[in-house]
């Protein structure tokens, strides 16, 4: 075996192949920048390039990609509050607080450092453990990857800070938004109102989008501030604190690259889960963490990127040793193996071996590389968080429009993200939580799909045999601890001493015309206490629809719907029983700028929109950011026109030239073909 890292490594240090693996790591690198694009697509544009490889060269320059798209989705995650792949979405939590207190350089730090040696340690772990975790992996069944996807979503809302009510149903919501569209059993059409575009579900891209990154914008242009809220300038001092940060959780690190490895092994979970089950792990075993994490907690920073980058180590184990790919990703990957005359399985650990450590190699240097680049530049991307609001959300708008265009390259796409934009401000200004809810939108299809397995093959048996019983008795543990604790004596000073500021007290900010504009978390007001009282109102309305109206589908359509629809009920129950017995804290109500302001912001994106399908969505984001940046942002029409031409350009030559995405055709386009034809269908 150490003949044969030798070997590998020789192969890899070819300088021919080192300039494919550099090549690889940067062109990651800039996927993962991108919101919409992610290693999946990136993976799939660039495996044409590879057909005239080596097979050595072409795996090394894929994998290079793969390895560190999840070490750049850290800057829009941490700058802007947007994944730059839904394996960021649990970095927004911690990263993003940081840069709004001027940290951003620290946040960076700290998970550029976790990123790395997340990555080592996964390629570490690769290397070793591919022959011991066969017979581990070949004995997980539907039933216990069932429990592992529940209790992802079970520490996840377990960090609904006093809200677990909330967190519930927040999670029974992502889950029947996940049931929409055709259902694979039995064909059934699932809540799609005779729409087209809902028979494949909603577009995972979109909604993380609309519930994470719209809300954001929208109060960072009603705040007419920038993003970090001193005026502090990031410098490479910040950045060490963030890697010394790393260093000394390396506990932290070294347990949720475990978890990361671990999970990343088993097909079919992803890094859409697995960030979210090592951050939920970090909040409830950390100390002090439940009152911290979501505030600007690095520690929660370094849980999520630590993770994120182990599991492209461990999603090589079933690829390699079975041939079965640990990822959507993977399969792309898995399809240049086969391209190239490699076939995975047995022979890997054989004959092959020297192909297999050739990649462990890969994602070793993409990683160490990535976080060396990463680390030269971030200086230059923090220093967006200074950068007036006036000038940066149209941008951001437009990066967005077009990122949320790529879940199912539909405009319906488009209102997806308006709709979940304004659900994740609501939910973000009443204090609901919102990660439940991605989060279960992403595991809705693999839930229902283990429990009806799991079901069909056992009954409910499944939940008696030794590994799911024991993890449902930790769920049950992890849900009933937090109501059971409210009936102990001193519960109440518990509350206040862990709580938000008085009643009167807000967080000022200085904006940079010497303006105070409050921010924070405050007590409600009386308009933002009816609004929770109504939002709970609709959603008991939900369930009972969800319940009434899926009674006369098949079994295995209503199975998962029904189920969910009982458990939102009982949530319901349980936050006005509570209530009602003075167990629930005051609502906090997150952020302070006036509703004006915000609908005035809503507007605008609705603008964009609507100018997407009238003109088409080049030329409306041009105009859209000329006429916000003069408008809101006071920028006199030459230098405006001087920021947006060089955006435009950049984006036509990334996503027109160099991707060939398609755009949404417009009103204009299909009243005058010629103009779309000159375009080359820009229009």
């Amino acid at each position: 075996m150490i003949e044969a890292a030798l070997d590998a490594l020789l192969i890899i240090t070819d300088p021919s192949r080192l300039v494919f693996v550099a090549l690889g790591t940067v062109l990651g690198l800039m996927i993962g920048v991108i919101p919409g694009i992610g290693g999946l697509v990136g993976l799939a544009l660039l495996l044409p390039f590879t057909f005239s490889m080596d097979p050595y060269t072409a795996l090394a320059f894929l994998v290079g990609v793969q390895s560190v798209t999840t070490t750049s989705d850290t800057i829009p995650a941490v700058l802007f509050g947007v994944p730059g792949t839904t394996g960021s979405a649990a970095t927004v939590l911690d990263g993003h607080p940081m840069a709004k207190k001027g940290q951003a350089g620290r946040a960076y730090g700290a998970a550029f450092t976790a990123s790395v040696c997340g990555g080592l340690f996964g390629a570490v772990v690769l290397a070793i453990s591919i022959p011991i975790l066969r017979p581990f992996i070949m004995a997980i069944g539907t039933p216990e990857l069932l429990v592992i996807c529940l209790l992802g979503l079970t520490l996840v809302v377990s960090l609904s800070h006093g809200a677990l009510f909330k967190g519930l149903v927040a999670t029974a919501i992502g889950l029947l938004l996940a049931t929409i569209g055709d259902e694979p059993q039995t064909g059934e059409l699932r809540w799609t109102f005779g729409s087209f575009y809902l028979w494949d579900g909603l577009s995972l891209v979109p909604v993380a989008l609309g519930l994470f990154a719209v809300p954001e914008m929208i109060d960072l242009g009603a705040s007419k501030r920038t993003i970090a809220r001193n005026g502090d300038k990031m410098s490479a001092w910040d950045q060490l604190e963030g890697a010394r940060d790393a260093f000394r959780n390396w506990w932290l690190v070294l347990r949720c690259s475990s978890i990361g490895t671990f999970l990343g092994s088993i097909p079919g979970l992803g890094s859409n889960v697995i960030d979210w089950i090592s951050y939920g792990y970090a909040a409830r075993s950390l100390p002090d963490a439940r009152e911290t994490f979501g505030k600007g907690d690095v520690r929660g920073v370094i849980a999520a990127e630590s993770a994120n980058n182990a599991k492209e180590g461990g999603a090589l184990v079933p690829t390699l040793a079975f041939g079965v790919p640990g990822s959507a990703s993977m399969a792309i990957l898995l399809g240049a193996f086969l391209i190239h005359g490699i076939a995975p399985g047995p022979n890997m650990l054989g004959a092959q071996l020297d192909v297999t450590f050739t990649l462990i190699w890969t994602v070793a240097l993409a990683n160490i590389l990535g976080a060396g680049i990463c680390f030269g530049l971030a200086g230059q991307f923090a220093k967006v968080a200074m950068v007036r609001a006036g000038l940066l959300v149209p941008l951001v708008f437009g990066i967005m429009v077009i990122g949320a265009y790529q879940g199912a390259k539909d405009y319906a796409d488009l209102i997806v993200l308006l709709s979940f934009g304004l659900l994740g401000w609501v939910m973000k200004r009443l204090s609901w939580p919102r990660p439940p809810l991605i989060l279960a939108f992403v595991l809705g299809g693999l839930v229902e799909n283990y429990l009806f397995i799991s079901q069909l093959r056992y009954g409910f048996g499944w939940m008696i045999q030794p590994l799911p019983a024991v993890v449902l008795l930790v769920i049950s543990f992890l849900l009933l601890r937090p109501l059971v604790v409210r009936f102990l004596p001193g519960w109440e000073k518990f509350q206040t001493r862990k709580g938000a500021p008085p009643r009167t007290a807000a967080r000022d900010a200085r904006t940079e015309d010497g303006k105070t504009a409050t921010s924070g978390v405050v007590h409600a007001r009386g308009g933002e206490l009816f609004a929770d009282l109504a939002l709970w109102a609709v959603v008991v309305g939900l369930m009972l629809y969800v319940y009434l109206s899926s009674a006369s589908w098949p079994a295995p359509a209503k199975m998962l719907p029904q189920a969910v629809a009982v458990g939102g009920l009982l949530a319901a129950g349980g936050f006005f029983a509570f209530r009602a017995l003075g167990k629930i804290p005051p609502l906090r109500a997150e952020g302070s700028e006036p509703l004006p302001a915000i609908l005035k912001q809503v507007a605008w994106l609705l603008a964009l929109i609507v100018g997407v399908r009238l003109i088409g969505m080049v030329p409306a984001i041009a105009v859209f950011a000329l006429a916000y940046m003069m408008i809101e942002g006071k920028v006199r029409p030459l230098h405006a026109l001087l920021l947006v031409v060089p955006f435009i350009g950049g984006i036509l030559f990334l996503f027109h030239e160099m991707l060939h995405i398609p755009w949404p055709q417009s009103l204009l386009g299909d009243l005058f073909p010629d103009i779309r034809k000159l375009t080359e269908r820009l229009i």
